[in-house]
C-alpha cells in the first residue's frame, strides 16, 4: 500500500516538489537537445510558476505547492487555447501554430484531466451529498467540487454541466 501524506497525496502521484523538477528538468534537456520552441515554452511556464510565488507572499491563504503550479498550468493552457481560437477565426493560422505547440508543452506536465462521465459521476455524488435540488445551489455544489477536484477538471466546463443537472 502506498504512503498517504502531505508529501504524496497529489493528483499527480507525485511529491510537491516534483512537478517543479519535471519542469526544470525538460529546461535543461531542451537546451541540451537545442529545441528552442520547447525551451522558450518550459521557460515562460516557469517563469509564470515564478510570478504565481512572488503573489502568494502577500496572500491570505497560501496555496500548496503542487496546486499552485497546476492551477498556473490551467490557466495558461486555457489562454493559449482561446488564442489559438481568436488566431484562426482572424486567418492568422502561423500564430495559431505557435500557440498549439506552447499548449502542448504546458498539457505534458498536466495530470490527466477528469473527462465528461467521470466529472458527471462527481457532480451527482456532490449533488446527493449536499441535497441539491435547484439552481440556487449551484454555488455550494461549484465549491465542492472545486475543493475535491479542482486540480483535475476543467472547471468551465463543468459549471455548464453542473448547472444542467441543477436545471
Amino acid at each position: 500500500m502506498p504512503l498517504i501524506g502531505p508529501l504524496t497525496d497529489s493528483p499527480t502521484g507525485k511529491t510537491p516538489e516534483m512537478l517543479r523538477d519535471d519542469l526544470k528538468q525538460a529546461q535543461i534537456t531542451a537546451m541540451k537537445a537545442g529545441e528552442k520552441d520547447r525551451l522558450a515554452a518550459v521557460r515562460l511556464i516557469l517563469a509564470k510558476v515564478k510570478d504565481r510565488d512572488i503573489e502568494q507572499r502577500t496572500a491570505a491563504k497560501p496555496i500548496e505547492d503542487d496546486a499552485l503550479v497546476i492551477d498556473t498550468l490551467q490557466k495558461m493552457a486555457k489562454q493559449r487555447r482561446e488564442s489559438i481560437e481568436m488566431y484562426v477565426t482572424g486567418g492568422r493560422e502561423e500564430l495559431a501554430a505557435i500557440e498549439r505547440g506552447e499548449l502542448a508543452v504546458i498539457e505534458e506536465f498536466l495530470p490527466r484531466q477528469m473527462d465528461e462521465a467521470e466529472t458527471k459521476t462527481a457532480i451527482a455524488a456532490i449533488k446527493a451529498e449536499l441535497g441539491a435540488g435547484g439552481i440556487k445551489d449551484m454555488g455550494r455544489v461549484m465549491a465542492e467540487l472545486k475543493a475535491r477536484h479542482g486540480t483535475v477538471l476543467d472547471m468551465g466546463k463543468a459549471s455548464g454541466w453542473v448547472k444542467e443537472s441543477l436545471a
